[in-house]
């Protein structure tokens, strides 16, 4: 059967987010990198990321007016630290991308040494996250609790990457 609702469920909402984030965010990078780029297969594979990309990033952006609403809290917003949050924000991407990256290591390792220092690794990855989280969190630069906050920044910085040149 399938499904007739008029809005995102909450799970997925929260995966377009994470997409939409992440792929901003390494958009971003991509273009600021792209000049810099001398060898010409190389800038053509970097060309066809940013283009790829940015379609991605449109196609998701679509489905942002279908993101369950949540009540707003009317309280002003505090000024934001952009190269804060920026700087935190990769932080915290690496720190999520480690967590995946050491799990899913340590369903492929035989040997016990091995697996020992993975989880070891892990496990400071998961403090990693916390601590910046936390860091982002305090300073009002990730609204965690604030759906309707977190997903309008989405879009913000996936409109500023789309419409940053390169």
């Amino acid at each position: 059967m399938k499904p007739t609702h008029s809005h995102l469920a909450w799970h997925e909402t929260l995966e377009l987010h994470e997409l939409v984030a992440a792929q901003s965010n390494a958009l971003m990078k991509l273009k600021k990198a792209y000049p810099k780029v001398k060898d010409p297969i190389l800038k053509t594979i970097y060309k066809q990321m940013i283009d790829t990309l940015s379609q991605n990033i449109i196609d998701l952006l679509k489905f942002y007016p279908l993101a369950p609403k949540t009540e707003r809290d009317d309280e002003e917003e505090e000024q934001r630290d952009n190269i804060s949050a920026t700087a935190a924000g990769d932080l915290l991407g690496l720190a999520k991308s480690s967590i995946n990256n050491y799990a899913t290591a340590l369903t492929e390792t035989a040997t016990p040494s091995l697996r020992k220092v993975f989880k070891k690794h892990l496990n400071g990855a998961i403090d990693n996250h916390a601590k910046i989280f936390n860091y982002l969190y305090e300073r009002n630069l990730y609204p965690a609790y604030d759906f309707n906050q977190l997903l309008q920044n989405d879009v913000n910085a996936a409109n500023k990457a789309l419409s940053q040149q390169f």
